[in-house]
Formats: structure tokens, C-alpha cells, sequence
């Protein structure tokens, strides 16, 4: 067996506090997102929280770091800017992969670059041919020795009361498109995404539109991974690929979040990846808040694939 892959996942960290909230970006979307802040998710959304769970994913020392998503909670120009100084103390754009969230993709910013400052972290890698940024596009496609990541954004503008989100006719064709291509090189595939990819997944106003799409997509094209957040909460399904081929789909709690239940604590996730023969082992150790609040701790640990 070759030395494992290890990636850590980790979502919805919602940094605070919220920053430029300047009167050309007011609107009814971003109000109601901002007394529910304050009447709620600033209490369930801690910083020093945050903290604990990066200072303890670091000291597993993973090969990389998949976040999907929800940096921001406004969708604001300065919370891009705070989003940016977080993930570049969490590692460079080859060590960290990012897709966007729906609050990330909150409301209309102008012409504002948005989560375009991200940029480093949701571009193909490696970069072209003449050695330049590729500017972010979706998919997009990193590769690590065997392991392949794909990433997709669902994230979308949309009126108050709603957090759903779409990947797009267009999108879905590309990603199926790569993920058979990838299929037919034999490497591991992990798709990134921030909606729950499967129908049912999450109420219809929080939803992904296109995710019977999504799921068909799956079915013909396969993946061996995929990960993603907005639930807040710890979540797991299959969904069979093509052939014998399972794909495992899991997302994370949110990553500042503190909680009663078990499963909606602060957490995040580690995959070990090791190819054997023709196929794949993954064994998955969840890591988490504690109920006490003040240490991070193993939560699980299981065997997700052993061929």
C-alpha cells in the first residue's frame, strides 16, 4: 500500500464579525441576514472556536484542505477581504482548495470583485501552459499525484428567505465531462460542493435546485468523494456509481459552530486515501468540539472503502 493522501475538510466557518456593511450594499436580503446575526448566529458562531479546530487540524498536518464554503455571512466586500487573510493563514492556494458558498454569493456587490479575490484558491492547478493564473472558472481541476479534486460552485444570488442553491446546465456538463475523463486515468476523484448534492438533502428554500441533475450526474459519471457543507451539521449518504462503484458523499458541520447536538458541533473531517492494487482504501477520523466546549477531540473513526 502506498503512503496515504490525507485530506481535511472543514466548512461554514461564518468569520466575524461582519465588516463593511457601507449603505450602497443595504437591501432587504442583507438586513434580515443581519438581525438573524445578531439574534442568533453570533452566538452560535465563535471565532476562538474556529480557532481550536484550524490550531488542531494543523497538527495532523494533512496533505491538503478542502473547504466548501460560507466564509462570509453578508456577502460583503470586507468579509471577502477578511475571508482572504483567514485562508491564507490556513495555507497557500496549493495547499488549500475552495468552493463558494450561498452566503459567500449573498446579494448584488456592483462591480465589486467578490469572492474573485479567492482567486488563488478556485483555479485549476497546475496553471496553464505559459505559466499564467487561470482565472476561476467552474469546475475546476487540481490534481495531486493520484488524487483528483473537483470543484463546483452553487453558490447564487437570491432574495431573503432563501439559500438555495444551482449549478447550471452548463456547469453539470463540464463536471460530467471531467469526472468520466478522470475515471478513465484511474485516479481518485473528490467533487467539492457546498449544497447537500442529493434531492431531499435540505429543505426546498436551502436547497440545490439541479440536484436530481446532480445525482443522475453521479450515477453515470461516478466519484469516489464527495464533500460538502451548509447543513451545519454532520451528514452522510451513497449513492451508487457507475458499475460497482460507490460514491460516498459527506458534509461537515459548520467549523465555529457550538452546539447541544452531537452532530452539529464543530467538526471536521480527515480522510486517509491509499491506493492498493486497483482499487482504494478510505478510512475517515472525524474531529470535533467536545461537550464541554473547550477541547477538540476524535469523534469517529470508520473505514468508508477497503478494496
Amino acid at each position: 500500500m502506498n503512503r496515504p493522501f490525507v485530506l481535511a475538510h472543514l466548512s461554514d466557518p461564518h468569520l466575524s464579525p461582519i465588516r463593511g456593511l457601507e449603505p450602497r450594499y443595504w437591501n432587504a436580503k442583507r438586513a434580515l441576514g443581519l438581525l438573524n446575526w445578531h439574534r442568533k448566529r453570533r452566538r452560535l458562531h465563535l471565532m476562538p472556536v474556529l480557532d481550536r479546530l484550524v490550531a488542531d487540524l494543523k497538527q495532523q498536518t494533512p496533505d491538503h484542505i478542502a473547504v466548501t464554503g460560507d466564509l462570509a455571512n453578508l456577502g460583503l466586500p470586507g468579509e471577502h477581504e477578511m475571508g482572504l487573510g483567514w485562508l491564507e493563514r490556513l495555507g497557500d492556494g496549493g495547499k488549500v482548495s475552495l468552493v463558494p458558498g450561498n452566503h459567500d454569493i449573498y446579494s448584488d456587490i456592483g462591480r465589486d470583485r467578490g469572492t474573485m479575490r479567492w482567486r488563488a484558491y478556485m483555479r485549476s492547478l497546475p496553471s496553464d501552459v505559459d505559466g499564467n493564473e487561470a482565472a476561476a472558472d467552474f469546475p475546476y481541476l487540481r490534481r495531486f499525484g493520484r488524487i483528483a479534486i473537483v470543484g463546483l460552485c452553487s453558490g447564487m444570488p437570491t432574495p431573503p428567505f432563501v439559500a438555495a442553491g444551482r449549478l447550471g446546465e452548463a456547469q453539470l456538463h463540464r463536471a460530467g465531462v471531467m469526472l468520466k475523463s478522470l475515471a478513465a486515468e484511474g485516479l481518485f476523484r473528490v467533487v467539492l460542493i457546498h449544497h447537500p448534492p442529493l434531492p431531499g438533502q435540505a429543505p426546498r428554500a436551502k436547497a440545490l435546485r439541479d440536484a436530481e441533475d446532480m445525482q443522475q450526474l453521479l450515477r453515470e459519471a461516478g466519484a469516489e468523494l464527495v464533500l460538502h457543507g451548509h447543513n451545519h451539521r454532520a451528514m452522510r449518504a451513497v449513492v451508487s456509481g457507475p458499475g460497482a462503484g460507490d460514491v460516498h458523499v459527506l458534509g461537515v458541520p459548520s467549523a465555529s459552530q457550538i452546539d447541544a447536538r452531537p452532530e452539529a458541533r464543530a467538526q471536521y473531517n480527515l480522510y486517509r486515501i491509499a491506493e492498493q492494487g486497483t482499487g482504494w482504501r478510505i478510512e475517515l477520523t472525524s474531529r470535533g468540539l467536545d461537550p464541554s466546549g473547550r477541547k477538540i477531540i476524535e469523534i469517529a473513526r470508520s473505514v468508508l472503502r477497503d478494496d
